[in-house]
């Protein structure tokens, strides 16, 4: 597990960094990133040439986790997991993912301020929890001197290995890290982490592997066959999970894709309508104009189609999107009602949709707010405190939210979703 301190210590650009130069080494590679996240995901997909899924221990559930880690250690010579913000913060943390399955832990920390320090910060680290530290790399180190200040402040573990300093790095925006598709020179901004990163082969290894016996895949039973599922992706909806995806097609479902930028109408053949979460608010102009996909929009509704919307796509279904400039958009306007963009954090943390079928998990995460008159068919429950969480909005078979679930956690209420209930 790479894993770190804090947020912003550079647990992505190592991850990406190791992933791409033991894949040039020779080394069979599967990168998972722990918590729900969907860009991360997508900045070690470049890097890795390969789906790289999320992995984590209440959305997923101990038995989902520990299948899908045997199923990749079958294949691979090495499995990446990068961590979600400090290694024992949230709950589930990193720390519970390390724990569960006796997984060693490499730990990033941003040196570019320190030097022996770094001995400190590890030594409490190591003591604070039962994890197993297997090594230390440091970021944003200036020279291969304070490399070696470092690594002698470093007491029960090695440091494995150092970045230095980059002339590019991976730009963010107020969800996270930017996507991909619109980073000019990715691949050169990888490649230089790659070729930057100073790795001991000897250390690394020595590391202690962990082995895990092999699980069945669950039967999913097929309630979505027959079914065409049409599925919005593009620059403006592209918060998606593979194994959403996956869940859906393990279902029975056949996928279209198509794009609401490009003012693509939903396919013909769809039975049935997914609009997941993303950036409608980088791009309301656009959708605004999307006249033959919001005619679509409206057609469908009409027509009494099934329609999941999240987040990112419930926004795009409202009447006004008004972004943080005061700019008022006009949307589709199936949801009565107004989004607001604001500067500060609306919501985040993992959550559980109650239904008939039993639990939806997922997430929220947003910077924005909802303003409407129209009553919540429900509410999921934050999760571990069960408070009330995000409002899900019912209108016929329209549904919406801006709770993000993650099919898996519930393929028989997933397949509800969608119009088949079990």
């Amino acid at each position: 597990m790479v894993a770190a301190i804090a947020s912003g210590q550079g647990k992505t650009s190592v991850c990406a960094a190791l992933a791409r130069k033991l894949q040039e080494q020779g080394q069979r590679v599967t990168v998972f990133k722990t918590g729900a996240d969907f860009i991360d995901p997508l900045i070690l997909q470049h890097a890795a040439h390969q789906a790289v899924e999320v992995l984590d221990i209440w959305l997923l559930g101990e038995a989902a986790c520990q299948q899908k880690l045997s199923a990749a250690a079958a294949q691979s010579d090495v499995v990446l997991i990068e961590g979600v913000m400090g290694l024992y913060d949230g709950n589930p943390s990193a720390a519970d993912l390390a724990r569960a399955f006796d997984i060693p832990v490499l730990l990033v920390i941003d040196a570019s301020a320190m030097a022996q320090t770094v001995g400190a910060l590890v030594y409490g680290m190591q003591h604070f929890g039962n994890v197993k530290i297997a090594g230390v790399i440091a970021n944003k180190v200036a020279s291969s001197g304070h490399a070696a200040f470092i690594a002698s402040s470093l007491r029960e573990c090695p440091l494995l290995g150092y970045l230095p300093p980059q002339k590019s790095c991976l730009p963010e925006r107020h969800l996270g890290l930017v996507l991909p598709d619109e980073v000019g020179g990715l691949d050169h901004i990888l490649q230089e982490l790659a070729d930057g990163l100073q790795l001991d082969r000897e250390k690394w290894d020595s590391i202690a592997t962990s082995v895990l016996p092999p699980q069945l895949t669950p039967t999913v039973p097929p309630l979505l066959q027959g079914k065409t599922i049409a599925v919005a992706r593009d620059a403006a909806f592209a918060f998606i999970y593979p194994a959403n995806i996956a869940c859906l097609q393990a279902l029975g479902a056949h996928i279209v894709y198509f794009s609401p930028l490009a003012n693509q109408a939903i396919p013909f053949t769809a039975d049935a309508l997914y609009l997941p979460g993303g950036y409608p608010e980088l791009h309301a102009a656009t959708i605004a104009q999307a006249k033959r996909w919001q005619a679509s929009l409206r057609a469908a509704q009409g027509a009494g189609m099934p329609i999941w919307a999240e987040c990112g796509g419930m926004m795009a279904l409202v009447e006004h999107l008004i972004d943080k400039t005061g700019r008022s958009y006009s949307m589709a306007g199936l949801l009565p009602g107004t989004v607001r963009m604001h500067s500060r954090l609306g919501a985040l943390g993992p959550q559980a949709w109650q239904v008939e079928h039993g639990q939806l998990r997922g997430h929220t995460f947003h910077f924005s707010s909802y303003y409407t008159n129209l009553a919540p068919h429900a509410h999921a429950q934050q999760h571990p405190n069960g408070h009330e969480g995000e409002a899900i909005y019912r209108l016929a078979q329209l549904q919406a939210s801006y709770f993000h679930a993650y099919f898996p956690s519930n393929p028989v209420a997933t397949a509800a979703l969608f119009g088949v209930p079990a």
